[in-house]
Protein backbone atom coordinates (compact mmCIF):
# COMPACT_ATOMS: atom_id res chain seq x y z
CA UNK A 1 0.00 0.00 0.00
CA UNK A 2 3.24 2.03 0.43
CA UNK A 3 5.44 3.28 -2.21
CA UNK A 4 9.05 3.02 -0.68
CA UNK A 5 11.39 5.19 -2.69
CA UNK A 6 13.51 3.67 -4.78
CA UNK A 7 17.30 3.53 -5.03
CA UNK A 8 17.71 7.10 -7.29
CA UNK A 9 19.45 7.22 -10.35
CA UNK A 10 23.34 7.58 -10.70
CA UNK A 11 24.31 10.95 -10.99
CA UNK A 12 20.98 12.28 -8.88
CA UNK A 13 21.47 14.03 -6.39
CA UNK A 14 19.66 13.07 -3.34
CA UNK A 15 16.85 14.93 -1.95
CA UNK A 16 18.73 16.20 0.77
CA UNK A 17 22.45 17.98 0.55
CA UNK A 18 24.30 16.71 3.08
CA UNK A 19 23.58 14.15 6.55
CA UNK A 20 21.53 16.28 8.86
CA UNK A 21 23.38 18.51 11.86
CA UNK A 22 22.64 16.06 14.45
CA UNK A 23 22.61 16.57 18.24
CA UNK A 24 23.58 12.82 18.40
CA UNK A 25 25.52 10.12 17.13
CA UNK A 26 23.59 8.53 13.73
CA UNK A 27 23.16 5.42 15.49
CA UNK A 28 21.46 7.03 18.43
CA UNK A 29 19.71 9.22 15.42
CA UNK A 30 18.43 6.32 13.39
CA UNK A 31 17.00 4.25 16.81
CA UNK A 32 15.25 7.80 18.03
CA UNK A 33 13.34 7.53 14.68
CA UNK A 34 12.40 3.89 15.36
CA UNK A 35 11.18 4.46 18.52
CA UNK A 36 8.96 7.22 17.01
CA UNK A 37 8.04 4.98 14.30
CA UNK A 38 7.32 2.12 16.90
CA UNK A 39 5.07 4.78 18.86
CA UNK A 40 3.10 6.49 15.86
CA UNK A 41 2.07 2.87 14.34
CA UNK A 42 0.58 2.05 18.04
CA UNK A 43 -1.53 5.11 18.11
CA UNK A 44 -2.56 4.35 14.90
CA UNK A 45 -4.00 0.96 15.74
CA UNK A 46 -5.24 2.28 18.75
CA UNK A 47 -7.64 4.79 16.49
CA UNK A 48 -8.50 2.54 14.51
CA UNK A 49 -9.91 0.25 17.15
CA UNK A 50 -11.26 3.04 19.22
CA UNK A 51 -12.86 3.78 15.76
CA UNK A 52 -14.35 0.59 15.42
CA UNK A 53 -15.40 -0.04 19.23
CA UNK A 54 -17.21 2.87 19.47
CA UNK A 55 -19.02 2.41 15.85
CA UNK A 56 -19.72 -0.84 17.31
CA UNK A 57 -21.79 0.15 20.15
CA UNK A 58 -23.30 2.88 18.83
CA UNK A 59 -24.14 1.86 15.54
CA UNK A 60 -24.24 -2.03 16.28
CA UNK A 61 -23.26 -4.87 13.72
CA UNK A 62 -19.40 -4.89 14.72
CA UNK A 63 -18.60 -6.93 11.42
CA UNK A 64 -20.73 -4.10 9.31
CA UNK A 65 -18.32 -1.24 11.33
CA UNK A 66 -14.81 -2.85 11.07
CA UNK A 67 -15.27 -3.45 7.69
CA UNK A 68 -16.63 0.22 6.91
CA UNK A 69 -13.21 1.25 9.32
CA UNK A 70 -10.70 -0.44 8.16
CA UNK A 71 -11.13 -0.93 4.35
CA UNK A 72 -11.59 3.25 4.24
CA UNK A 73 -8.85 3.87 6.64
CA UNK A 74 -6.12 1.13 4.57
CA UNK A 75 -7.68 3.33 1.13
CA UNK A 76 -6.96 6.48 2.47
CA UNK A 77 -3.44 4.83 3.88
CA UNK A 78 -2.59 4.77 0.46
CA UNK A 79 -3.83 7.82 -0.82
CA UNK A 80 -2.01 9.94 2.18
CA UNK A 81 1.16 8.17 1.23
CA UNK A 82 1.24 9.55 -2.41
CA UNK A 83 0.00 12.90 -1.00
CA UNK A 84 3.42 12.86 1.32
CA UNK A 85 5.56 12.67 -1.54
CA UNK A 86 5.26 16.22 -1.90
CA UNK A 87 5.90 16.94 1.43
CA UNK A 88 9.78 15.25 0.98
CA UNK A 89 11.59 18.53 0.59
CA UNK A 90 10.07 19.64 3.80
CA UNK A 91 10.43 16.07 5.72
CA UNK A 92 10.76 16.96 9.54
CA UNK A 93 8.32 20.28 9.38
CA UNK A 94 5.82 17.82 7.50
CA UNK A 95 5.93 14.92 10.01
CA UNK A 96 5.39 17.31 13.33
CA UNK A 97 2.69 18.76 11.20
CA UNK A 98 1.00 15.09 10.57
CA UNK A 99 1.55 14.37 14.19
CA UNK A 100 -0.27 17.31 15.68
CA UNK A 101 -3.48 16.61 13.24
CA UNK A 102 -3.03 13.48 13.65
CA UNK A 103 -3.03 14.02 17.64
CA UNK A 104 -5.99 16.18 17.37
CA UNK A 105 -8.18 14.54 15.25
CA UNK A 106 -7.79 11.22 16.20
CA UNK A 107 -8.11 11.84 20.08
CA UNK A 108 -10.99 14.05 19.95
CA UNK A 109 -12.56 11.30 17.00
CA UNK A 110 -14.32 9.15 20.01
CA UNK A 111 -15.84 12.19 21.19
CA UNK A 112 -16.73 13.62 18.23
CA UNK A 113 -18.74 10.44 17.51
CA UNK A 114 -20.48 10.41 20.75
CA UNK A 115 -21.42 13.45 21.03
CA UNK A 116 -23.26 13.52 17.72
CA UNK A 117 -24.93 10.30 18.58
CA UNK A 118 -26.30 11.59 21.71
CA UNK A 119 -27.39 15.11 20.75
CA UNK A 120 -28.52 14.32 17.10
CA UNK A 121 -29.34 10.74 16.79
CA UNK A 122 -33.00 10.98 17.11
CA UNK A 123 -33.36 13.47 14.50
CA UNK A 124 -34.24 11.39 11.78
CA UNK A 125 -34.84 12.26 8.22
CA UNK A 126 -31.35 13.24 6.29
CA UNK A 127 -29.20 13.07 9.76
CA UNK A 128 -30.65 9.64 10.00
CA UNK A 129 -26.67 8.68 8.96
CA UNK A 130 -25.01 11.56 10.83
CA UNK A 131 -23.09 8.86 13.08
CA UNK A 132 -22.55 6.14 10.10
CA UNK A 133 -20.98 9.63 7.94
CA UNK A 134 -18.64 10.58 10.36
CA UNK A 135 -17.34 7.53 10.87
CA UNK A 136 -16.50 7.36 7.73
CA UNK A 137 -15.16 10.81 7.56
CA UNK A 138 -12.84 10.29 10.87
CA UNK A 139 -11.80 6.74 9.50
CA UNK A 140 -10.95 8.89 6.29
CA UNK A 141 -8.96 11.78 8.05
CA UNK A 142 -6.99 9.30 10.43
CA UNK A 143 -6.00 7.10 7.85
CA UNK A 144 -4.42 10.08 5.42
CA UNK A 145 -2.26 11.07 8.04
CA UNK A 146 -1.13 7.79 9.18
CA UNK A 147 -0.36 7.10 5.62
CA UNK A 148 1.81 10.11 5.30
CA UNK A 149 3.95 9.07 8.29
CA UNK A 150 5.82 6.36 6.79
CA UNK A 151 7.44 8.30 3.45
CA UNK A 152 8.06 11.24 5.81
CA UNK A 153 9.89 9.24 8.36
CA UNK A 154 11.44 7.39 5.41
CA UNK A 155 13.15 10.60 4.19
CA UNK A 156 14.21 11.55 8.10
CA UNK A 157 15.99 8.46 8.79
CA UNK A 158 17.49 8.72 5.43
CA UNK A 159 18.33 12.41 6.23
CA UNK A 160 20.37 10.88 8.96
CA UNK A 161 22.94 8.09 6.68
CA UNK A 162 22.21 7.18 3.33
CA UNK A 163 21.43 3.51 2.67
CA UNK A 164 19.42 1.43 -0.04
CA UNK A 165 15.65 1.50 -0.13
CA UNK A 166 15.40 -2.12 1.01
CA UNK A 167 17.09 -2.04 4.16
CA UNK A 168 15.15 1.28 5.42
CA UNK A 169 12.02 -0.12 4.29
CA UNK A 170 12.97 -3.44 6.58
CA UNK A 171 14.09 -1.41 9.48
CA UNK A 172 11.06 0.89 9.25
CA UNK A 173 8.55 -1.69 8.73
CA UNK A 174 9.81 -4.16 12.03
CA UNK A 175 9.11 -0.85 13.98
CA UNK A 176 5.99 -0.32 12.33
CA UNK A 177 4.69 -3.99 12.46
CA UNK A 178 5.74 -4.48 16.38
CA UNK A 179 4.27 -0.85 17.15
CA UNK A 180 0.95 -2.20 15.83
CA UNK A 181 1.17 -5.31 18.12
CA UNK A 182 1.45 -3.31 20.98
CA UNK A 183 -1.05 -0.85 20.15
CA UNK A 184 -3.91 -3.48 19.25
CA UNK A 185 -2.56 -5.70 22.99
CA UNK A 186 -2.77 -2.13 24.66
CA UNK A 187 -6.18 -1.30 23.74
CA UNK A 188 -8.45 -3.86 24.79
CA UNK A 189 -6.33 -4.82 27.93
CA UNK A 190 -5.13 -1.43 29.64
CA UNK A 191 -7.02 1.27 27.94
CA UNK A 192 -10.50 0.16 27.86
CA UNK A 193 -11.18 -1.58 30.84
CA UNK A 194 -9.03 1.10 32.62
CA UNK A 195 -9.46 4.47 31.00
CA UNK A 196 -12.49 4.04 28.82
CA UNK A 197 -12.80 5.29 25.28
CA UNK A 198 -12.93 8.86 25.24
CA UNK A 199 -10.13 9.19 27.51
CA UNK A 200 -7.84 6.06 26.45
CA UNK A 201 -7.99 7.81 22.87
CA UNK A 202 -7.28 11.17 24.59
CA UNK A 203 -4.32 9.93 26.06
CA UNK A 204 -3.34 8.01 23.22
CA UNK A 205 -3.29 11.40 20.78
CA UNK A 206 -0.90 13.12 23.80
CA UNK A 207 1.85 10.83 23.30
CA UNK A 208 1.34 11.08 19.40
CA UNK A 209 1.61 14.73 19.57
CA UNK A 210 4.55 14.20 22.25
CA UNK A 211 6.48 11.88 20.37
CA UNK A 212 6.39 13.66 17.15
CA UNK A 213 6.98 17.13 18.47
CA UNK A 214 10.18 15.68 20.59
CA UNK A 215 11.49 14.03 17.62
CA UNK A 216 11.56 16.96 15.30
CA UNK A 217 12.33 19.49 17.37
CA UNK A 218 14.64 17.15 19.20
CA UNK A 219 16.83 15.74 17.08
CA UNK A 220 16.11 18.06 13.41
CA UNK A 221 15.95 21.44 14.73
CA UNK A 222 18.29 22.59 12.58
CA UNK A 223 16.59 21.88 9.77
CA UNK A 224 13.97 24.08 10.57
CA UNK A 225 14.06 27.71 10.93
CA UNK A 226 13.54 29.41 13.75
CA UNK A 227 9.88 30.91 12.29
CA UNK A 228 9.37 27.49 11.52
CA UNK A 229 10.05 25.86 15.15
CA UNK A 230 8.22 28.21 17.02
CA UNK A 231 5.02 27.36 14.59
CA UNK A 232 5.38 23.78 15.93
CA UNK A 233 5.90 24.50 18.70
CA UNK A 234 2.75 26.59 19.28
CA UNK A 235 0.63 24.19 17.31
CA UNK A 236 1.87 20.83 19.94
CA UNK A 237 1.26 22.86 22.59
CA UNK A 238 -2.08 23.69 21.71
CA UNK A 239 -2.99 20.35 20.82
CA UNK A 240 -1.52 19.74 24.46
CA UNK A 241 -4.08 21.99 26.03
CA UNK A 242 -6.91 20.81 23.69
CA UNK A 243 -6.54 17.31 24.78
CA UNK A 244 -5.74 18.08 28.02
CA UNK A 245 -9.20 20.28 28.25
CA UNK A 246 -11.05 17.30 26.98
CA UNK A 247 -9.71 14.65 29.38
CA UNK A 248 -10.54 16.95 32.36
CA UNK A 249 -14.03 17.70 31.27
CA UNK A 250 -14.63 13.97 30.04
CA UNK A 251 -16.30 13.15 32.84
CA UNK A 252 -18.98 15.60 32.56
CA UNK A 253 -19.18 15.01 29.08
CA UNK A 254 -20.02 11.11 29.47
CA UNK A 255 -23.03 12.30 32.23
CA UNK A 256 -24.14 14.84 29.70
CA UNK A 257 -24.10 12.89 27.02
CA UNK A 258 -25.69 9.78 28.73
CA UNK A 259 -28.66 11.84 29.80
CA UNK A 260 -28.89 13.20 26.38
CA UNK A 261 -29.43 9.30 24.85
CA UNK A 262 -31.34 8.05 28.63
CA UNK A 263 -32.79 10.67 29.86
CA UNK A 264 -32.13 12.96 33.14
CA UNK A 265 -33.04 10.01 35.50
CA UNK A 266 -29.88 8.04 35.18
CA UNK A 267 -29.53 6.33 38.27
CA UNK A 268 -26.39 3.83 37.59
CA UNK A 269 -23.86 3.58 34.86
CA UNK A 270 -21.49 1.02 35.47
CA UNK A 271 -18.99 -0.65 32.39
CA UNK A 272 -18.24 -4.12 32.95
CA UNK A 273 -15.61 -6.51 31.09
CA UNK A 274 -18.68 -7.05 28.86
CA UNK A 275 -20.46 -3.97 28.50
CA UNK A 276 -21.83 -1.20 29.45
CA UNK A 277 -25.22 -0.99 31.82
CA UNK A 278 -27.46 1.97 32.74
CA UNK A 279 -30.37 1.67 34.94
CA UNK A 280 -32.47 4.70 34.91
CA UNK A 281 -35.75 5.36 37.53
CA UNK A 282 -36.94 2.52 39.83
CA UNK A 283 -36.78 5.28 42.76
CA UNK A 284 -39.97 7.66 44.05
CA UNK A 285 -42.62 5.80 41.97
CA UNK A 286 -40.39 6.03 38.43
CA UNK A 287 -40.57 2.30 36.13
CA UNK A 288 -36.79 1.01 36.64
CA UNK A 289 -35.68 0.81 32.94
CA UNK A 290 -32.51 -1.30 32.37
CA UNK A 291 -30.13 -1.10 29.54
CA UNK A 292 -27.28 -3.27 27.98
CA UNK A 293 -24.74 -1.34 25.18
CA UNK A 294 -27.54 1.55 24.87
CA UNK A 295 -30.34 -0.77 24.45
CA UNK A 296 -33.39 -1.38 26.17
CA UNK A 297 -33.27 -4.72 27.98
CA UNK A 298 -35.83 -4.39 30.56
CA UNK A 299 -38.62 -1.67 30.51
CA UNK A 300 -40.03 -1.22 33.62
CA UNK A 301 -43.69 -0.34 32.46
CA UNK A 302 -43.95 -3.75 30.52
CA UNK A 303 -41.24 -6.14 31.97
CA UNK A 304 -43.99 -8.45 33.00
CA UNK A 305 -45.27 -8.62 29.60
CA UNK A 306 -42.49 -9.70 28.08
CA UNK A 307 -41.36 -11.99 30.63
CA UNK A 308 -44.77 -13.45 31.39
CA UNK A 309 -45.26 -14.28 27.91
CA UNK A 310 -41.70 -15.42 28.11
CA UNK A 311 -41.76 -17.88 30.35
CA UNK A 312 -45.14 -19.43 31.14
CA UNK A 313 -46.09 -21.19 27.97
CA UNK A 314 -42.77 -23.37 27.93
CA UNK A 315 -43.83 -24.10 31.92
CA UNK A 316 -47.13 -26.31 30.63
CA UNK A 317 -45.76 -29.72 31.72
CA UNK A 318 -42.78 -30.97 33.90
CA UNK A 319 -40.58 -28.09 34.95
CA UNK A 320 -38.34 -29.26 38.17
CA UNK A 321 -35.02 -28.32 36.16
CA UNK A 322 -35.06 -25.23 34.03
CA UNK A 323 -32.10 -23.86 32.45
CA UNK A 324 -32.53 -20.09 31.77
CA UNK A 325 -29.39 -18.56 29.30
CA UNK A 326 -28.73 -14.98 29.49
CA UNK A 327 -31.04 -13.84 32.67
CA UNK A 328 -28.99 -11.78 34.41
CA UNK A 329 -31.04 -9.29 35.53
CA UNK A 330 -33.15 -12.11 37.11
CA UNK A 331 -36.73 -11.26 35.89
CA UNK A 332 -36.82 -14.85 33.87
CA UNK A 333 -35.73 -17.00 37.08
CA UNK A 334 -38.66 -14.74 39.16
CA UNK A 335 -41.24 -16.25 36.72
CA UNK A 336 -39.80 -19.60 36.63
CA UNK A 337 -39.99 -19.69 40.71
CA UNK A 338 -43.81 -18.33 40.96
CA UNK A 339 -44.69 -22.05 39.82
CA UNK A 340 -44.71 -25.25 42.22
CA UNK A 341 -42.14 -28.22 41.93
CA UNK A 342 -39.51 -26.45 40.77
CA UNK A 343 -36.18 -27.80 41.89
CA UNK A 344 -33.52 -26.08 40.09
CA UNK A 345 -33.14 -23.59 38.11
CA UNK A 346 -29.51 -22.44 36.80
CA UNK A 347 -28.76 -19.32 34.82
CA UNK A 348 -25.43 -19.33 32.58
CA UNK A 349 -24.86 -15.53 32.28
CA UNK A 350 -22.10 -13.91 30.80
CA UNK A 351 -21.78 -10.67 32.41
CA UNK A 352 -20.72 -11.12 36.11
CA UNK A 353 -21.24 -7.24 36.57
CA UNK A 354 -24.99 -7.36 35.90
CA UNK A 355 -25.46 -10.21 38.37
CA UNK A 356 -23.91 -8.48 40.80
CA UNK A 357 -25.98 -5.44 40.34
CA UNK A 358 -29.38 -7.59 40.39
CA UNK A 359 -28.34 -9.02 43.50
CA UNK A 360 -27.62 -6.04 45.11
CA UNK A 361 -29.11 -2.64 43.52
CA UNK A 362 -32.27 -2.11 45.93
CA UNK A 363 -35.10 -1.17 42.90
CA UNK A 364 -33.60 -3.73 40.31
CA UNK A 365 -33.38 -7.14 43.02
CA UNK A 366 -37.21 -5.85 44.17
CA UNK A 367 -37.93 -5.92 40.90
CA UNK A 368 -36.82 -9.45 40.13
CA UNK A 369 -38.31 -10.74 43.52
CA UNK A 370 -34.89 -10.90 45.57
CA UNK A 371 -34.62 -14.13 42.59
CA UNK A 372 -30.86 -14.77 43.64
CA UNK A 373 -31.40 -15.26 47.22
CA UNK A 374 -33.55 -18.66 46.26
CA UNK A 375 -31.59 -21.60 47.52
CA UNK A 376 -32.89 -23.13 44.24
CA UNK A 377 -31.11 -20.51 41.97
CA UNK A 378 -27.55 -20.98 40.78
CA UNK A 379 -25.43 -19.10 38.44
CA UNK A 380 -23.05 -19.85 35.93
CA UNK A 381 -20.24 -16.88 34.53
CA UNK A 382 -19.97 -18.28 31.28
CA UNK A 383 -20.76 -18.33 27.14
CA UNK A 384 -24.38 -20.17 26.73
CA UNK A 385 -22.40 -21.92 23.75
CA UNK A 386 -19.11 -22.84 25.65
CA UNK A 387 -21.02 -23.90 28.60
CA UNK A 388 -23.38 -26.44 26.66
CA UNK A 389 -20.56 -27.71 25.03
CA UNK A 390 -18.77 -28.29 28.22
CA UNK A 391 -22.12 -29.23 30.51
CA UNK A 392 -22.53 -33.16 29.85
CA UNK A 393 -18.73 -33.86 30.52
CA UNK A 394 -18.77 -32.07 34.07
CA UNK A 395 -22.36 -33.51 34.90
CA UNK A 396 -24.14 -30.28 34.70
CA UNK A 397 -27.13 -32.30 33.42
CA UNK A 398 -28.29 -34.80 35.99
CA UNK A 399 -30.84 -35.29 38.19
CA UNK A 400 -31.44 -32.83 41.50
CA UNK A 401 -31.88 -35.18 43.92
CA UNK A 402 -29.04 -33.37 45.62
CA UNK A 403 -29.18 -30.08 46.81
CA UNK A 404 -25.37 -29.42 47.78
CA UNK A 405 -25.50 -27.02 44.56
CA UNK A 406 -28.27 -25.37 45.99
CA UNK A 407 -27.56 -21.70 47.19
CA UNK A 408 -23.93 -20.83 45.33
CA UNK A 409 -23.70 -17.99 43.17
CA UNK A 410 -20.91 -18.85 41.01
CA UNK A 411 -19.26 -21.23 39.22
CA UNK A 412 -16.40 -22.36 40.11
CA UNK A 413 -15.99 -25.59 37.20
CA UNK A 414 -16.38 -28.61 39.75
CA UNK A 415 -19.25 -30.88 39.07
CA UNK A 416 -19.83 -31.63 42.97
CA UNK A 417 -22.81 -30.18 42.53
CA UNK A 418 -24.83 -32.37 40.87
CA UNK A 419 -27.03 -34.13 42.14
CA UNK A 420 -26.29 -37.84 40.22
CA UNK A 421 -24.31 -39.09 37.17
CA UNK A 422 -27.11 -39.13 35.50
CA UNK A 423 -27.93 -37.28 32.38
CA UNK A 424 -32.23 -36.93 32.11
CA UNK A 425 -31.58 -32.72 31.07
CA UNK A 426 -33.33 -29.70 31.78
CA UNK A 427 -37.50 -29.85 31.49
CA UNK A 428 -37.12 -26.66 30.02
CA UNK A 429 -34.73 -24.33 28.72
CA UNK A 430 -35.39 -20.37 28.42
CA UNK A 431 -32.91 -18.69 26.14
CA UNK A 432 -33.33 -15.23 27.18
CA UNK A 433 -30.73 -13.19 25.41
CA UNK A 434 -29.58 -10.21 23.01
CA UNK A 435 -31.76 -9.95 19.61
CA UNK A 436 -30.40 -11.93 16.72
CA UNK A 437 -28.59 -9.56 14.19
CA UNK A 438 -26.08 -8.51 17.03
CA UNK A 439 -22.86 -9.96 15.88
CA UNK A 440 -21.77 -11.02 19.44
CA UNK A 441 -24.85 -12.68 19.60
CA UNK A 442 -24.92 -14.08 16.32
CA UNK A 443 -23.42 -17.66 17.70
CA UNK A 444 -26.52 -17.91 19.86
CA UNK A 445 -28.85 -17.75 17.49
CA UNK A 446 -27.02 -20.80 15.15
CA UNK A 447 -28.29 -23.93 14.39
CA UNK A 448 -25.19 -25.29 16.14
CA UNK A 449 -25.99 -23.96 19.20
CA UNK A 450 -29.57 -25.19 18.99
CA UNK A 451 -28.00 -28.72 18.82
CA UNK A 452 -26.72 -28.22 22.14
CA UNK A 453 -29.69 -27.12 23.22
CA UNK A 454 -31.54 -30.06 22.05
CA UNK A 455 -29.09 -32.03 23.93
CA UNK A 456 -29.08 -30.72 27.14
CA UNK A 457 -33.22 -31.08 26.74
CA UNK A 458 -34.96 -33.90 28.93
CA UNK A 459 -37.24 -36.14 26.85
CA UNK A 460 -40.57 -34.16 26.21
CA UNK A 461 -38.68 -30.74 27.34
CA UNK A 462 -39.31 -27.83 25.65
CA UNK A 463 -37.19 -24.69 24.97
CA UNK A 464 -38.46 -21.05 24.17
CA UNK A 465 -36.15 -18.14 22.08
CA UNK A 466 -36.96 -15.21 22.45
CA UNK A 467 -36.41 -14.36 18.59
CA UNK A 468 -36.38 -10.48 18.36
CA UNK A 469 -39.56 -8.13 17.25
CA UNK A 470 -41.76 -9.76 14.66
CA UNK A 471 -42.87 -6.66 12.66
CA UNK A 472 -40.15 -4.47 12.33
CA UNK A 473 -37.27 -7.22 11.87
CA UNK A 474 -39.25 -10.19 10.30
CA UNK A 475 -36.88 -11.90 8.34
CA UNK A 476 -34.85 -12.15 11.44
CA UNK A 477 -37.43 -13.55 13.75
CA UNK A 478 -38.23 -16.18 10.89
CA UNK A 479 -34.99 -16.97 10.16
CA UNK A 480 -34.71 -17.91 13.82
CA UNK A 481 -37.27 -20.32 13.15
CA UNK A 482 -36.02 -21.87 10.37
CA UNK A 483 -32.70 -22.51 12.55
CA UNK A 484 -34.53 -24.05 14.64
CA UNK A 485 -36.36 -26.61 12.63
CA UNK A 486 -32.94 -26.88 10.86
CA UNK A 487 -31.78 -28.41 14.49
CA UNK A 488 -34.18 -30.90 14.78
CA UNK A 489 -36.94 -28.85 17.29
CA UNK A 490 -40.65 -28.45 15.84
CA UNK A 491 -41.80 -24.79 16.86
CA UNK A 492 -44.67 -22.93 17.62
CA UNK A 493 -43.66 -19.02 17.06
CA UNK A 494 -45.52 -15.94 18.67
CA UNK A 495 -45.50 -12.19 19.93
CA UNK A 496 -46.80 -10.22 22.17
CA UNK A 497 -47.08 -6.50 21.76
CA UNK A 498 -45.75 -3.73 24.12
CA UNK A 499 -45.24 -0.24 24.86
CA UNK A 500 -43.10 1.78 22.31
CA UNK A 501 -39.76 2.96 24.55
CA UNK A 502 -38.33 4.90 21.93
CA UNK A 503 -35.84 2.92 21.00
CA UNK A 504 -35.51 1.01 18.19
CA UNK A 505 -36.10 -2.44 17.98
CA UNK A 506 -32.94 -4.70 16.68
CA UNK A 507 -29.50 -4.70 16.68
CA UNK A 508 -28.84 -1.10 14.78
CA UNK A 509 -29.41 2.11 17.20
CA UNK A 510 -28.76 4.11 14.14
CA UNK A 511 -31.99 3.37 11.88
CA UNK A 512 -34.50 5.28 13.62
CA UNK A 513 -37.58 4.63 15.02
CA UNK A 514 -39.86 1.94 13.30
CA UNK A 515 -43.35 2.61 12.55
CA UNK A 516 -44.19 -1.27 13.03
CA UNK A 517 -45.89 -1.80 16.03
CA UNK A 518 -43.78 -2.58 19.04
CA UNK A 519 -43.56 -6.11 19.56
CA UNK A 520 -41.58 -9.15 21.21
CA UNK A 521 -41.36 -12.32 19.22
CA UNK A 522 -40.60 -16.13 20.72
CA UNK A 523 -40.85 -19.70 19.31
CA UNK A 524 -41.63 -22.38 21.79
CA UNK A 525 -40.11 -25.20 20.35
CA UNK A 526 -38.97 -29.22 21.11
CA UNK A 527 -37.30 -32.55 20.26
CA UNK A 528 -39.84 -34.27 18.01
CA UNK A 529 -42.03 -34.22 14.97
CA UNK A 530 -44.98 -32.55 16.73
CA UNK A 531 -44.92 -28.75 17.77
CA UNK A 532 -45.66 -27.92 21.26
CA UNK A 533 -49.54 -26.71 22.11
CA UNK A 534 -49.25 -22.74 22.97
CA UNK A 535 -51.03 -22.67 26.12
CA UNK A 536 -50.56 -21.74 29.88
CA UNK A 537 -49.81 -24.67 32.71
CA UNK A 538 -53.28 -25.56 34.62
CA UNK A 539 -53.04 -24.40 38.37
CA UNK A 540 -49.91 -22.26 37.64
CA UNK A 541 -49.74 -18.69 39.18
CA UNK A 542 -52.03 -16.21 38.39
CA UNK A 543 -50.34 -13.88 35.99
CA UNK A 544 -51.15 -9.86 35.32
CA UNK A 545 -50.91 -9.72 31.62
CA UNK A 546 -50.70 -12.91 30.31
CA UNK A 547 -54.17 -15.06 29.25
CA UNK A 548 -55.09 -18.43 27.47
CA UNK A 549 -57.37 -16.30 24.90
CA UNK A 550 -54.87 -13.66 24.51
CA UNK A 551 -51.90 -16.40 24.01
CA UNK A 552 -54.15 -18.16 21.33
CA UNK A 553 -54.71 -14.65 19.38
CA UNK A 554 -50.86 -14.34 19.65
CA UNK A 555 -50.00 -17.46 18.26
CA UNK A 556 -48.20 -16.55 14.58
CA UNK A 557 -48.88 -18.76 11.33
CA UNK A 558 -45.41 -19.67 9.69
CA UNK A 559 -45.23 -18.05 6.29
CA UNK A 560 -46.87 -19.70 3.33
CA UNK A 561 -43.58 -18.75 1.19
CA UNK A 562 -41.53 -20.76 3.59
CA UNK A 563 -38.77 -20.42 5.57
CA UNK A 564 -35.32 -18.40 4.97
CA UNK A 565 -32.45 -20.40 5.28
CA UNK A 566 -30.86 -21.60 8.58
CA UNK A 567 -27.91 -19.64 10.16
CA UNK A 568 -24.62 -21.56 10.95
CA UNK A 569 -22.02 -20.11 12.88
CA UNK A 570 -19.80 -20.16 9.53
CA UNK A 571 -22.66 -18.45 7.83
CA UNK A 572 -24.69 -15.99 10.21
CA UNK A 573 -27.86 -14.97 8.05
CA UNK A 574 -29.16 -12.37 10.32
Amino acid sequence: MIDPHAPAPPGTPPPWGAPAPLPVRPGTGRFLVLACVFVCAACGLVYELELVALASYLIGDSVTQASVVLSVMVFAMGVGSLAAKRLRWHAAAGFAAVEAALALIGGCSAMALYAVFAWTGGWGGLWAAGPRCLLVAFSLAIGLLIGAEVPLLMELIQRIRRQDAGGAVADLFAADYVGALVGGLAFPFLLLPFLGQLTGTLLTGTVNVVAGGALVLGLFRRDLSRRARWTLLVAGITVLGLLASAAVLVGDFERAARHAVYGADVRVALQTDVQEIVLTGGTHGRPLDLFLDGRLRVGGRDERRYHEALVHPAMTGPHARVLILGGGDGMAAREVLRHRGVDRVDIVELDAGLVRLARHDPALSALNGHAYDDPHVRVFTADAFHWLREAPRSGYFGSSGSSSYAGSSSYSGSSSYAGSSGSSGYDVVIADLPDPGITASAKLYSEEFYGLVRRALAPGGRLVVHAGPVQARPHAFWTVAATLRAAGLATTPYRVLGQDAGFTPGPDRSAGESRAPHDWGFILATAGPRAPALRLPAGGPRLRTLTEGGLERDALQTPTAGLPPSSTLVHPRY
